[in-house]
Formats: C-alpha cells, structure tokens, sequence
C-alpha cells in the first residue's frame, strides 16, 4: 500500500472540495494534527470517541469525517467528554481532518450529488442556499412515480424507512435534496415549485408546512443520509494515492 504526507493530503483535499473559500458553520480541513506519513485512513460520519477508538484498533493513522469535533457556538474550553476525545487522538497519534459542507455540496463526491443520482433524477441543478451558496441539488425523475415508489427508493438508498408526510402531487416528478439537518429548506421547495423534498432530519412544524403547502416531505436519517459522501471520498483517496482505506460505521438512528 502507498503512503502520502499528511499536509500534502489537505493540500489536495482543501483543493478538491474547495473549503478555503466555503462559509461554514465549522472549521474545514486538519482539526488535529496527529502522524506526518498518512498510510491508513479510517472514514466516518460523525467525530466521535468509538469512532476514534476504532480507527485506533484498525491501525488507522489517519480519521476523515464529515462532521469534526470543533463548531461554532462551542465551548472553548476542553473539559469532560471533549477532553476525552481529543485526548484519545493525541494519545494515538491519529490525525482528524472534517469536512462539512464542502462535502455536502460537491457536485461529484457530495453528499447531496450522490444521493440525487442514487434517487434517479436527472438535468440536476443546485438547490439549498446558505448564505449565498448552494448546498444540495434537485431534479427531474425520469417517469414520475407514485409516492409510496419514492419513498421505497430512499429506503433502498439510506438504508432506513424515512419518515414521510406525503402531502404532495401524485406522481411525483420533481425532487430538492439537502442532507442532514436541512428541514428549513421545505420553503425554498415549496417556492421553487418541486413535488418533494428530501432532508435528513424532521422539526415538529414540518408535518403542517408540507401538509398545507402541498409538497411531499421525506426525513431519511441525519446520519444516513450522510453516509455516502465520506465513503465515496475515501475510496477516491484510496485509488489516487494507494492507501488503505476502511469505513468505520457508529450507526445513529437520527
């Protein structure tokens, strides 16, 4: 198996998915710095003391998230179960590199993009704005379907019955994706006239909103629907550098 050195690895991947010039709710790229010479990378969703326990027993020297340890709002201070966490990284000698939206919105290894083709749609396009930038995509299925069709497709693309409230057109033709926590993008839906919306997660107002708007709302999972991109990315990093890359799931039903 090959090798590559750590900076040269967010070197690329900073360039890749573009994160210097992205807003984000977090830091992107090297969180922590652990091991210079990157030859195992453990891939995961969510930066977490399993996960890094894990990674460790893998022999991993390496852990590439989606969602890292550092977010805006947090306390500063590293104490209880965040001290721990960073504690097991340093003791390992691990390094922790996130991506958040950069790997959200990327248009061939994103989250958003992946799930899209999965689901069938096609002439996709950008959808989801925060803060003056795409995060998801939407598109066009190619033969509308029933809902109950739609529905079984995210089950059979996340690996979960999602929650629905089927409130839209039937059959459905147009579908808006945005992963995770994206809920508040229904209304965005709704203006931009799209049949359905997919997202992760459901806030207690979602059920009324799709109900009186007329739109079908599906929540497939925060971590489900999350799963794709981290995955496609390590195999990406496998095949350019020859590294040895091993996905490490802590399933989380939210």
């Amino acid at each position: 198996m090959g090798e590559v050195d750590r900076d040269e690895l967010v070197r690329y991947l900073d360039e890749l998915l573009g994160s210097p010039v992205q807003k984000d709710y977090c830091p992107n790229g090297l969180q922590v710095e652990g091991a210079q010479r990157v030859r195992k990378v453990a891939t995961g969703v969510s930066a977490c003391l399993e996960l890094f326990q894990q990674a460790d027993a893998a022999g991993a020297d390496t852990v590439l998230v989606h969602h890292g340890i550092f977010w805006r709002g947090d306390p500063q201070q590293l104490t209880g179960w965040r001290l721990r966490r960073v504690a097991a990284l340093v003791r390992s000698g691990l390094n922790l590199i996130a991506y958040h939206l950069p790997l959200d919105r990327h248009a061939e290894l994103g989250n958003n993009a992946l799930a899209a083709r999965a689901l069938g749609l096609g002439e996709l396009a950008p959808f989801g704005d925060y803060e003056g930038e795409a995060v998801g995509f939407a598109g066009r299925l190619p033969a509308p379907v029933a809902p109950s069709a739609l529905v079984e497709a995210a089950r059979r693309v996340f690996g979960q019955r999602p929650l629905a409230f089927l409130h839209g057109p039937d059959p459905v033709a147009t579908l808006a994706v945005v992963s995770g926590g994206a809920e508040g993008l229904v209304h965005q839906a709704l203006d931009e006239g799209y049949d359905a919306f997919l997202t992760g997660e459901a806030s207690e107002w979602v059920m009324n909103v799709a109900r009186e708007g007329g739109i079908h709302f599906l929540a497939a999972g925060h971590y489900a629907t999350e799963r794709l991109g981290i995955q496609a990315l390590g195999d990406h990093l496998a095949d350019r550098y020859d590294l040895a890359v091993e996905f490490i799931d802590v399933p989380n039903p939210v």
